[in-house]
């Protein structure tokens, strides 16, 4: 073997300096810390007013705008208590009617929408771009042009202070921001599916219960999620067609709390509001996992 002399150890490349390397890694953890701590420090400022809301549920109403901070001197449960059955009828019944339209807004959206989008996006029949460009339209009216002529017809027919002009128009497909979801949705469903189950002797209604509908899952779950949490927010309608305490929703009891209560019960208003956001948030742990399932569903496709 050859002998190692100190020539051939001159010849052999330097080791490379690790100095520069070690210098770019510290320098992407240090960036990658302080984008972690402004991550940080913005969502205590979009939580602020929620935990601010939380801790002054328990504070007495007088010292609740006297000591603005998160860390109350007095701690009561007599907002809860005494909020619960301000209004002479117990909260739980408004969160009742509240679950009563949500579902049964959901029900309507899913079956009419979901019927609606099959019919304009497979079915072949004349004017049917005609009907989808009207569905369209729709979206474009502006609510309000629409409120007095349907409080004259539901008033003729009887359903005021009743939940039907809530929930009967969701049977006839009247939200056509899920109709236009579904219609699009649809169209990226090959149409050899319904080729190969009309071989097979299906119709119109057996493709779209056992072919199309499955494959609609990841916008039923969309429709489902934005449904209820616009009917359970929604203050207008309730407002305008329901005139008896016992049939109010929440967002109506709470505008009610603050029109009865004075600043002393500033702290039942709180309270109650946090209660109203346990379903909310009840509903988005459960629909969670079906949530990341559309998303990977549609990811899929």
């Amino acid at each position: 073997m050859m002998a190692i002399t100190s020539t051939t150890l001159d010849a052999l490349p330097a080791d490379p300096d690790p100095t520069p390397t070690r210098r770019k890694r510290d320098a992407g953890r240090a960036r990658r810390i302080i984008r972690h701590i402004l991550l940080v420090v913005f969502a205590l400022l979009m939580l602020y007013p929620l935990l601010w809301m939380v801790v002054s549920s328990f504070k007495p109403s007088n010292l609740i705008l006297s000591q603005t901070g998160l860390i109350p001197s007095e701690v009561t449960l007599s907002n809860y208590l005494d909020g619960w059955d301000s209004l002479g009828t117990p909260f739980t019944a408004f969160l009742l009617n509240s679950g009563l339209i949500a579902v049964g807004a959901i029900v309507g959206n899913l079956f009419s929408c979901s019927v609606t989008a099959y019919a304009l996006a497979r079915l072949n029949f004349r004017a049917n771009k005609l009907y989808f460009g009207l569905t369209l339209m729709t979206m474009m009216l502006p609510f309000h042009v629409l409120i007095i002529p349907q409080y004259i017809l539901f008033a003729e027919l009887g359903w005021i202070n009743t939940y039907a002009p809530l929930l009967i128009p969701k049977f006839l497909a009247t939200d056509a921001v899920f109709i236009f979801l579904m219609v699009q949705f649809i169209r990226t469903i090959p149409r050899e599916l319904d080729h190969a189950a009309m071989l097979d002797g299906a119709g119109p209604f057996r493709i779209f219960w056992s072919v199309i509908l499955p494959l609609m899952q990841p916008a039923l779950i969309t429709t489902t999620i934005f449904t209820f949490i616009w009917t359970w927010n929604d203050y207008f309608g309730p407002l305008l067609y329901l005139t008896k305490t016992k049939l109010y929703t929440v967002p109506v009891a709470l505008k009610s709390l603050v029109d009865t209560e004075t600043q002393s019960g500033i702290g039942i208003m709180f309270a109650m509001s946090l209660i109203s956001l346990v379903p909310i948030l009840l509903f988005f742990l459960f629909a969670q996992k079906y949530i990341i399932k559309g998303i990977a569903t549609t990811g899929i496709k």
